[in-house]
């Protein structure tokens, strides 16, 4: 594994875009976000992790994006499970931040959990993967928080996500514009399945109108979800 060692000269610029939306990071903080940043650009160009492949874009839509999540509920010690996270977002930037989160990460496909293997090494962190997909994941697991981003609609990740949370705990959905809409087409999958709506944050990254959709776990989730995936494609709550 080659990755260019990170100087001043590297975490300047990053400091600068992590300022303009209110947040203070340690310099070994933004050291570990560096070289995160490098390591993706390096393994992106052997492997499709993202197709945001410019600096401040990795910064804004990845980094920032992934972190605005602490910046509304208290992660600390908190058990995190984050489904289908692809090249680590929004759970590896926010274990860097939130040392102290109990991060699991699900994703169903082996070349991503290589590679956060490796970033797990190249970052000295301590969290878990599973290479599989969520709806055959053990039910017995259950966390504080489940977050996903850029996985699916609404109604079909309340179905894969709150089985996994705990009673009393979270389950947090990034999105973008069409927020409101994914909500409303939602109701009724957040009361079959044990949620209730709770507050939604909507802010702007990199000039998009982003939206963090909280959904409290009020009751526990009937034990037949989640369904197959293919039954939950062809009828959605």
């Amino acid at each position: 594994m080659s990755v260019k060692s990170t100087n001043e000269n590297d975490i300047a610029p990053s400091q600068e875009i992590f300022r303009r939306y209110g947040f203070a990071m340690e310099p070994s903080t933004l050291a570990q976000l560096c070289k995160y940043h490098d390591f993706l650009q390096n393994e992106n160009l052997k492997m499709n992790l993202t197709a945001v492949e410019e600096t401040e874009e990795i910064y804004e839509k990845h980094f920032v994006d992934s972190l605005m999540l602490g910046k509304t509920i208290d992660l600390d010690s908190k058990s995190l499970l984050d489904v289908g996270s692809g090249a680590g977002f929004p759970g590896v930037p926010l274990k860097i931040v939130h040392p102290d989160i109990e991060l699991t990460i699900v994703d169903s496909t082996r070349k991503r959990i290589r590679f956060l293997e490796n970033l797990r090494g190249l970052l000295g962190l301590s969290f878990t993967l599973h290479h599989g997909r969520i709806e055959e994941f053990d039910r017995s697991n259950t966390y504080d928080i489940v977050v996903a981003r850029a996985v699916a609609r609404l109604n079909t990740l309340l179905e894969l996500c709150l089985p996994f949370v705990k009673v009393g705990g979270m389950f947090v959905a990034y999105k973008g514009r069409e927020y409101q809409e994914e909500i409303e087409a939602s109701v009724g999958a957040m009361e079959t399945l044990g949620g209730r709506l709770g507050r939604v944050d909507v802010f702007d990254v990199a000039g998009a109108t982003r939206a963090l959709i909280h959904v409290e776990k009020i009751k526990q989730t009937p034990a037949k979800y989640p369904r197959e995936f293919k039954h939950i494609k062809k009828n959605p709550l």
